[in-house]
């Protein structure tokens, strides 16, 4: 009687995580994470793929990492892979959020410069969560030269993720400063503005770094 009312609860689970309601879903990852079993990881992770809601995708991702990595974390490394942006970028998230150091080498400089803005930004985040000590500075270097990309959001993601890195990455900056591009420049200066004063906030450090650009130096002096 208990393996029925088992299998009858993981049937009904399975169809709520398709069910068109938003709200219906997030029960059901709710619950799933509340009570893991590892006969629904496939399911999770095949729902993250294709999830619209931002708040069911992230309660998809914890009720993936209330499950044994050592059971997650090739399957999620399996969505690094695909050609559907969503499931790379949502398994991504996922590892960053499980923190195991093994995927680290799935972590590519492929993904981190992905196409596709959102998996750029998650490979940024895990990447600097994953990184093993002493490979700091060549994250930075490979961080570095996504420098100028896109928007604010996206120029903001990339400036959190080298700042995450702490002291390496002034060398690399430094570098930045004198690209031939001046959003690279822009960007290189406003994330070492943030390093020195996290508090200063960066519209302020964009407009202090046009404003160094303007003035022709490139603030080599500055320490």
């Amino acid at each position: 009687m208990t393996m029925q009312r088992q299998d009858t609860d993981t049937m009904r689970a399975f169809r709520e995580l398709e069910d068109s309601r938003s709200s219906v879903r997030l029960r059901a990852a709710m619950a799933i994470g509340t009570t893991p079993d590892p006969r629904f990881i496939d399911k999770l992770i095949e729902r993250c793929a294709t999830e619209p809601e931002f708040y069911v995708r992230d309660m998809l991702t914890w009720a993936l990492t209330r499950h044994p990595a050592s059971v997650t974390v090739p399957e999620l490394l399996k969505e690094l892979r695909s050609k559907r942006a969503q499931a790379r970028s949502q398994a991504l998230h996922t590892l960053s959020k499980i923190g195991d150091r093994q995927a680290w080498p799935a972590i590519t400089r492929a993904l981190l410069s992905d196409a596709d803005d959102e998996v750029a930004r998650s490979a940024w985040r895990a990447a600097v969560v994953l990184v093993p000590e002493g490979e700091e500075p060549e994250l930075a270097a490979a961080l570095s030269r996504q420098l100028g990309r896109g928007g604010r959001e996206m120029r903001l993601s990339l400036s959190r993720a080298l700042v995450a890195l702490g002291e390496v990455i002034v060398p690399t900056l430094r570098a930045a400063r004198t690209d031939l591009d001046p959003r690279v420049r822009a960007h290189a200066i406003a994330t070492e503005r943030l390093l020195r004063d996290p508090d200063a906030g960066f519209e302020f450090a964009i407009e202090e770094a046009k404003r160094v650009i303007a003035l022709g130096s490139t603030g080599k002096e500055e320490r």
